[in-house]
């Protein structure tokens, strides 16, 4: 029999997997959810093939350990139960690094540095975060948009803090006046808008967050992974996808390029 250093490096996962059960890990292939609506991250074509920023950042960590994937559709909050579960390995959706979240799953190495934002109406009376006084707030159940808005409704004065299941769901209800705005993730809302017109990021949330790829809690291939997240910042090629999303090159001292350990809890 001919073995490969495919083939080892596949079996080897597979003896690690072995060790924990209910691992989504089949013959070769690392089993990624993704919510299917969160560009320029993740998105399905005219086709329904997935593909995005981190769609391409997944596809390239798997194949430099000699795996592909299979990417499945999922809701935001339901990525966190597939990977507690084993359903899938990898979880994307530009999923922010917390101690909270690093206490039940495990997290490569961030690749992406972003914000909270306060999106409105264009030309509304909602003109920053201290106008949603009083006001009804819509977030993406799950989010940390969501905690945020949660752990801070008393001192802000929200009147409440409405949850979704997608993204399009909250944005369309702010549109339409049922929310007066919405708190989430910058890039993704400024995405939106340029489809979305008359609605705007208003003012941002200085957070500091950080995504990175969410894996189940001590997944065995979470170091090879991680160690292919490094190569791909050393040789360019993390900076060529976000050049290739983005449409410039990732500020030198982002996680984007900066190659980072394993996150701790």
């Amino acid at each position: 029999m001919n073995i490969t250093r495919r083939n080892l490096i596949v079996l080897a996962a597979a003896a690690g997997a072995a060790a924990v059960p209910g691992l989504a890990l089949a013959e070769g292939t690392l089993n990624v959810g993704s919510y299917p609506n969160n560009p320029p991250f993740e998105f399905k074509n005219e086709s329904g093939v997935f593909e995005g920023f981190e769609v391409d950042i997944v596809t390239e960590a798997a194949k430099r350990i000699g795996m592909t994937v299979d990417i499945q559709g999922l809701d935001f909050q339901p990525l966190f139960a597939a990977t507690s579960s084993g359903r899938i390995d990898v979880a994307i959706s530009s999923i922010t690094i917390t101690k909270e979240r690093l206490g039940s799953q495990s997290f490569t190495q961030a690749y992406y540095d972003s914000d909270m934002g306060v999106a409105a109406k264009e030309g509304g009376d909602v003109k920053g975060l201290a106008d949603l006084k009083g006001k009804i707030v819509g977030v993406l159940s799950g989010s940390t948009g969501d905690k945020w808005s949660k752990e801070n409704q008393e001192a802000q004065g929200f009147a409440e803090v409405r949850g979704y299941n997608t993204q399009q769901e909250v944005l369309l209800d702010l549109n339409s006046g049922r929310v007066d705005g919405v708190i989430s993730d910058v890039p993704g809302m400024q995405y939106a808008f340029t489809k979305m017109k008359g609605l705007a990021v208003v003012e941002r949330i200085k957070t500091g967050e950080q995504y990175g790829l969410m894996m189940t809690k001590d997944h065995p291939l979470l170091g090879k992974i991680n160690d292919a997240l490094t190569e791909m910042k050393k040789d360019g090629t993390m900076n060529e996808i976000h050049k290739k999303w983005f449409g410039v090159d990732a500020p030198a001292d982002s996680s984007t390029v900066k190659e980072a350990p394993l996150p701790k809890a």
